[in-house]
């Protein structure tokens, strides 16, 4: 059947990992005059946009909600699609920008890395973690049984998925505590699939950053964090918003019922009861607040629902579901194969970031 697969999580949460999409790009657009904000958008490759910001200052952070860090996020709608020369141009970008981001936190192609795949095998949209450490070029145990076969250009990587609370009954946070404190890694890299606060961002972006990651945040199970603070080394965070909470499908279908109104207006220039709603040129970008008619005519469609700002709409909404139990977690019906895809993406830029020696060409041997 065509439909998405709820997965209802209610007394559930310890059997996923799902942690909560941190990165909102709505709200990043005005945030560069901000002091202590820095915001980069870069377009100018198709398909692909990228975001970059830097939070310097703990002030500055909570003008806008953020941790202090860098923030990087590769944004790709046609993602989605399953389509594998698409796949192929987001590794060689995410690879460059992984590379770039090592360079900017200093670290060297020297240092040894330890790969945390975070999530759940037995549950699709929570599996991408434990899928991306599958295809990794792994090399920290022939630096360790027979150094005189690694050849120059490969850097020691070990990885690890430590599973979730509920399948080993050990906090994930003091699992990976106790590899870090035994392996000494220089850096850890933490994957995990996320839940999204936006529709339009599940299954489209690759998310990275320096601030950690909170295990579980995404289905309201927030646990100790996974962050430098914890470990004592670096933690780079990579997620992918693989599913959505039925609140913010309905918040976000109420923004662009009210966006497709708009324009409507905009583009017919006639009252809205004569409009004719067919006839308006097909939209594929999400409606943006700028999109929507002015406040009266917000009232006029939707009550004092259509009138309500952004978060205290998505937190009614939030507030009739929940009772009931019926805000649950959603997932597009191609998970099984956007899963798989998007976690060869993954591991695929990793090897080439990781691994000077690993490239274009040669990629392919070193991922299944």
């Amino acid at each position: 059947m065509n439909m998405a697969h709820n997965i209802d999580l209610s007394g559930y949460s310890i059997r996923t990992d799902l942690a909560l999409e941190a990165h909102e790009l709505a709200q990043q657009q005005n945030q560069s005059d901000i002091e202590g904000i820095w915001l980069q958008a870069d377009d100018s490759e198709p398909n692909v946009k990228v975001t970059r910001l830097h939070v310097e200052t703990e002030e500055a952070g909570k003008e806008i909600g953020k941790l202090p860090g860098h923030y990087l996020t590769i944004e790709v709608p046609k993602l989605r699609d399953n389509d594998t020369s698409i796949e192929e141009q987001v590794a060689k970008r995410f690879s460059a920008e992984f590379a770039m981001f090592l360079k900017q936190l200093g670290i060297s192609e020297d240092k040894k890395a330890l790969v945390v795949g975070l999530g759940n095998w037995n549950v699709t949209p929570d599996a991408l973690g434990p899928m991306v450490v599958e295809n990794l070029l792994i090399t920290r145990h022939l630096y360790t049984l027979a150094p005189e076969t690694v050849g120059e250009g490969y850097r020691e990587v070990s990885a690890l998925s430590p599973g979730v609370l509920g399948i080993t009954g050990i906090e994930t946070s003091e699992i990976i505590f106790g590899v870090v404190e035994k392996s000494k890694p220089d850096f850890v890299i933490c994957i995990d699939a996320l839940a999204s606060r936006a529709l339009h961002r599940v299954n489209t972006t690759i998310q990275i950053s320096d601030t950690g990651i909170h295990p579980g945040s995404g289905v309201g199970n927030k646990r100790k964090a996974i962050d430098q603070a914890t470990l004592g080394v670096p933690v780079i965070a990579i997620g992918v918003p693989t599913v959505v909470f039925a609140s913010t499908i309905v918040n976000d279908a109420i923004t662009y019922l009210l966006g497709h109104f708009g324009q409507s207006m905009v583009e017919s220039k006639r009252a809205f009861n004569k409009l004719a709603l067919s006839t308006l040129p097909e939209r594929k970008e999400p409606y943006t607040e700028e999109d929507l008619p002015d406040l009266e005519s917000r009232k006029t469609f939707m009550g004092l629902v259509g009138s309500l700002p952004e978060e205290e709409k998505r937190q009614l909404i939030h507030e009739v579901l929940r009772p009931l139990g019926q805000d649950l977690v959603v997932t597009p019906k191609e998970i099984d194969d956007f899963i798989e895809g998007v976690a060869n993406v993954i591991a695929t830029g990793l090897n080439r970031a990781l691994h000077s020696a690993v490239n274009e060409e040669n990629s392919g041997s070193y991922t299944h």
